[in-house]
């Protein structure tokens, strides 16, 4: 255990504390049992090691291990805890649990054994909390954390460091918003490279790089942590990326399932649990009508890409602009809101809201006489009555 506890130590002393993520605020870190579900990539560590290094406490108190480390290949998790716990740790992060067997079990255990020790632990996207053997959905408080926003991005590069807004006070109070951005601050100015590279924070190091190293996080997802599932059969994964490919193309993708089938090789009857599945890894989202479950057998209306980013990274032509603006609001909004294709427009939030997103020629054509109907256009920086700027839509996270 010495050695995790160096690790540990080690990590603390570089992470940096100048920008946080907008969950971090969020979390009810008082709770004993907390679980971070969130895609790779998107900063779930970052964001554990900078809370548990503001604890200002021991690393024998306050420690970080990754259950991907190869000491858990020979040890097990409970005892580990066990022998923090005796030595008088108090504090507890366990990063990629889902790369340990019976995690959710032993952690299960351990909360139970050890009443004064938090548990904080980070998992994939594609874990679903609820079926796990231990069944933690009713001890611990899981949240899941998506890529950066672009109000985020923003931050995080130092541009501007710009208020959250919530949706109701976007779509009655859009022009006092802005009037509380400096005059000077341009959004449109940046707006492109955020679709182009701004989602995943480990990107923006070097962005050179970015859609290399987003392709390499793809294939990454597909192999190794979709493995986790049980209903996944890893000899798919090749057939599983050459669906990506094929749906990445011609995004916003109106499936045709037996084509689509076809084209891949994967059987009919498991393809819409795949694409299921891609949706909780965070590569795809799936679009359904209004009024229609979400169930894994149901077949969506449309598929997007979960991200502009990944649109950028694995589209072999240059990506097509109404792809792109449909992409960033529905990942915009997706995160914590309900979204839904409606008779008429493009996008139904809530249940409430409807939204035709376009660029300078679009009209109300296609929503009148729809009650809370809104155009959202990329090529405006200000609101201009039912005509509201894309880019704010970046600033709910």
């Amino acid at each position: 255990m010495l050695q995790l506890l160096e690790q540990s130590q080690h990590l603390l002393t570089h992470i940096p504390l100048t920008f946080k993520r907008y969950l971090f605020d969020q979390i009810k870190w008082n709770n004993r049992l907390i679980g971070v579900k969130g895609a790779r990539g998107t900063g779930k560590t970052t964001m554990l090691l900078q809370w548990l290094k503001m604890q200002n406490l021991p690393v024998t108190q306050a420690a970080y291990f990754s259950l991907d480390d190869l000491y858990f290949s020979h040890n097990y998790l409970k005892e580990t805890i066990r022998n923090f716990y005796l030595q008088g740790g108090k504090i507890l992060v366990l990063d990629e649990v889902h790369k340990y067997p019976n995690w959710s079990a032993e952690i299960k255990n351990c909360y139970d054994f050890f009443p004064d020790l938090k548990i904080i632990f980070t998992g994939s996207s594609v874990i679903d909390i609820s079926k796990q053997e231990g069944d933690l959905s009713r001890r611990a408080l899981i949240y899941e954390l998506p890529g950066l926003s672009y109000r985020e991005y923003l931050s995080m590069k130092g541009i501007i460091h710009m208020p959250a807004i919530d949706l109701e006070n976007l779509l009655t109070n859009a022009a006092d918003y802005k009037n509380q951005l400096p005059a000077d601050f341009r959004p449109l100015k940046h707006f492109n490279d955020y679709l182009r590279f701004g989602y995943y924070p480990f990107a923006l190091e070097d962005t050179d790089s970015a859609h290399q190293r987003i392709n390499q996080l793809v294939r990454t997802i597909v192999e190794y942590d979709m493995a986790e599932l049980k209903e996944f059969d890893i000899r798919n994964a090749k057939k599983l990326l050459q669906l990506i490919y094929v749906i990445a193309q011609q995004v916003p993708f109106k499936p045709n399932i037996t084509a689509l089938a076809e084209k891949t090789g994967i059987n009919r009857n498991s393809l819409n649990s795949y694409l299921y599945y891609l949706e909780q890894a965070k590569i795809l989202s799936l679009l359904y009508p209004a009024g229609i479950s979400t169930a894994k057998l149901q077949k969506p209306e449309k598929i997007y890409l979960n991200n502009t980013n990944l649109l950028f990274a694995l589209s072999e032509e240059a990506a097509e602009q109404g792809a792109v603006r449909e992409t960033f609001f529905l990942s915009q909004l997706a995160a914590n809101h309900t979204v839904q294709m409606p008779k008429q427009g493009d996008f139904l939030v809530n249940k409430k809201y409807t939204f035709e997103v376009g660029g300078k020629n679009k009209t109300e054509a296609q929503i009148k006489g729809i009650n809370h109907a809104f155009v959202v256009r990329d090529d405006i920086e200000t609101p201009v009555g039912n005509n509201l700027p894309l880019w704010m839509f970046g600033g709910m996270c």
